[in-house]
């Protein structure tokens, strides 16, 4: 094959081809001698394995390092990692369908929501949030679980989901314990009372997701959109929930530390 056929075969141009050797991650082939380049199965298949590696969202540097990885690896070894590699990109298409078949049948009934394209769980629970009066930290809210909506793992979306829909008839006393902390200061007696408030409605499980430690990623940039006193309430709320967690745990130990061991009665 020459440089324009195996560019068409795996779905890149002859440009990328190049570019790929002189980074080194495609050795050139040898130059016949008419002068063009002719190219085989092995360079087929770690061309190819470049392209899927780039999709997954790999930058050349960090391809450079799995392809030295390879080095050695049986052709088949190489060619079932590029089929796994095609059967995740098959799901997560698959996946993106099933949402946008969803979204489509809110389209054609009139139902999207001004957030959209949402998951069907995220669209539901905001339906219910809508209803609310006119809220500045609700409004913060539907902007913050639509963006979790977009990062989070299916099942995590799912599960927090639904975690949420359980707190939705509380929404509105929430949002108004947190509107009124808008412009006070963290040491305000309100915060006791949003945290308490919040912190009641929290289930264990959500705030043991928090480990309270600066990471620099998502949970930081949520706190720092929160006004002071906000984001004291916030964390406040997550540690009683926690200790009462905690709590419960150790009451459950002493629970079966007193309880007298299972013997079994002899029938005789």
């Amino acid at each position: 094959m020459r440089i324009g056929e195996i560019a068409a075969l795996i779905g890149v141009t002859p440009r990328a081809v190049r570019h790929y050797h002189q980074l080194g991650l495609l050795p050139e082939p040898v130059r016949r001698s008419n002068g063009y380049r002719e190219y085989g199965i092995r360079d087929a298949v770690l061309l190819a394995r470049i392209r899927r590696l780039t999709e997954l969202g790999l930058g050349l540097d960090e391809v450079r390092d799995v392809l030295a990885d390879d080095e050695g690896r049986e052709l088949v070894e190489v060619l079932q990692e590029l089929d796994e590699d095609l059967g995740r990109q098959e799901a997560v298409i698959r996946e993106r369908r099933e949402r946008l078949a969803a979204l489509l049948a809110e389209a054609r009934g009139g139902r999207l929501t001004a957030e959209a394209p949402l998951s069907p769980q995220l669209t539901a629970l905001l339906a219910g949030l809508r209803e609310l009066p006119d809220s500045p930290m609700a409004v913060k809210d539907r902007e913050i679980l639509a963006l979790l909506d977009t990062v989070a793992p299916e099942a995590d979306r799912a599960r927090l989901m639904e975690t949420l829909r359980g707190m939705a008839e509380h929404a509105g006393e929430m949002y108004g314990l947190l509107d009124a902390l808008a412009d006070k200061e963290p040491d305000d007696p309100g915060v006791t009372r949003a945290a308490a408030a919040l912190a009641a409605l929290l289930p264990d499980d959500l705030a043991a997701q928090f480990s309270g430690r600066p990471d620099g990623g998502l949970t930081d940039a949520i706190f720092a959109d929160l006004a002071p006193a906000q984001s004291a309430a916030v964390h406040r709320a997550i540690e009683l929930a926690k200790h009462r967690q905690l709590a419960k745990h150790r009451q459950l130990t002493r629970h079966e530390q007193k309880s007298p061991p299972y013997r079994q009665e002899n029938p005789s």
